[in-house]
């Protein structure tokens, strides 16, 4: 039978979230319906509510729920009732990508996470009196109390840590810590410098303590998030707001420029700076999303040396090894995720998302 429970609603760009009531459809074979107990708020999310992005409206978000299993589709191998779990982006299983261990690059991926607003065969799993609502956002549209989740987003969590604690790991820390782990890669003795040190940039440095990288360099214009970027292992910090040419006070930090930058903003300006911060066969990767159409400009003789701007996208995360090693991570003491959040409930979800817009807040979770 379909289920009724509260969402947050927004029904149009730019609109804010609305708490009402919403059903959910029976589920598909290979579908979860998950009772959420914490959902972080992302800046995808409010890039969609602000309708930077394409996904149909009125809908539900949220991409970073963390639950109890209620119920499996007839079809399901991964999960049973009663299981914890994070819940994170969806991905077919079958195309070459997700058959290679990149699933984040999937042939469906956009459609299928991101711009849909359904299911594959076309049907949303949310309606509201009776009109289907845009949904299956990530495959799981958490901003509800209760959720019908992929089986494809799910991983199941054996830990006593907090659900508020596991969401963030869906999308801005795996994200954050994929782009150092999976991408850069640091060797022993190098240098790495991370623009913009919010959920995303936090983790990454968490992230890059764990490695060889001696020098770790973080750039923001708040001046908490850089202290907190120090407390969580960065060894310099740099405030762009008081610095005029910070690309030339990073090469001057790393004697000639960084070996790696992470551009966690989405602002082409920021990346165009991390260009100009990286050494010979410097690495830049950026992870921060702009809005469709964007450009960067780039000297292309500059990157002649073997420079390279690579595009990452969650962190070219495989979910089921990278949020449980995380996990383990956050039990041993050694990725203090909780020192990102700030917790709201599900009423109060406009609330987190103006902490978040004004940086008073660096991952807002909803715990439901």
């Amino acid at each position: 039978m379909p289920v009724t429970t509260e969402a947050a609603v927004v029904e149009s760009a730019g609109a804010e979230f609305v708490i009402q009531s919403v059903e959910l459809d029976n589920l598909q074979p290979l579908e979860v319906l998950v009772d959420i107990k914490a959902a972080g708020l992302c800046h995808t999310d409010l890039s969609v509510a602000g309708g930077g992005l394409p996904f149909p409206l009125p809908g539900v978000l949220g991409h970073e729920g963390a639950g109890i299993v209620a119920e499996v589709g007839s079809a399901v191998t991964r999960v049973q009732p009663g299981d914890r779990v994070v819940l994170s982006f969806t991905s077919c299983g079958a195309c070459g990508n997700c058959r290679d261990g990149h699933p984040v690059y999937c042939d469906t991926w956009l459609p299928a996470n991101l711009i849909g607003g359904a299911r594959n065969d076309a049907t949303s799993p949310i309606s509201r009196s009776g009109e289907s609502l845009g949904g299956h956002f990530f495959g799981q549209s958490s901003f509800a109390r209760m959720a019908v989740v992929d089986e494809r987003s799910i991983v199941k969590v054996d830990t006593a840590l907090p659900l508020e604690q596991l969401a963030p790991l869906a999308c801005g820390v795996q994200t954050g810590a994929g782009a150092v782990w999976n991408a850069v890669q640091p060797k022993p003795g190098s240098s790495l410098v991370v623009f913009g040190v919010g959920a995303v940039g936090l983790s990454a440095i968490m992230a890059a303590v764990l490695t060889p990288a001696v020098t770790i360099i973080a750039v923001d214009r708040v001046p908490s998030r850089l202290e907190l970027a120090r407390e969580l292992g960065a060894t310099h910090t740099i405030d762009a707001s008081l610095i005029q040419d910070v690309p030339a006070e990073i090469q001057r930090i790393t004697g000639g420029g960084a070996d790696a930058a992470i551009e966690a903003t989405g602002n082409t300006r920021v990346l165009e700076q991390a260009v100009f911060s990286t050494a010979a066969r410097g690495q830049i990767v950026a992870v921060g999303a702009p809005a469709f159409g964007a450009t960067a400009a780039v000297d292309v003789n500059f990157i002649m040396p073997g420079r390279r701007v690579q595009g990452i996208t969650l962190g070219d995360s495989e979910i089921e090894s990278l949020i449980p090693a995380i996990v383990a991570l956050m039990e041993g003491g050694r990725f203090p995720v909780d020192k990102l959040i700030s917790t709201y409930k599900l009423e109060n979800i406009n609330q987190a998302a103006e902490d978040m817009k004004t940086g008073s807040a660096i991952r807002p979770v909803m715990v439901l």
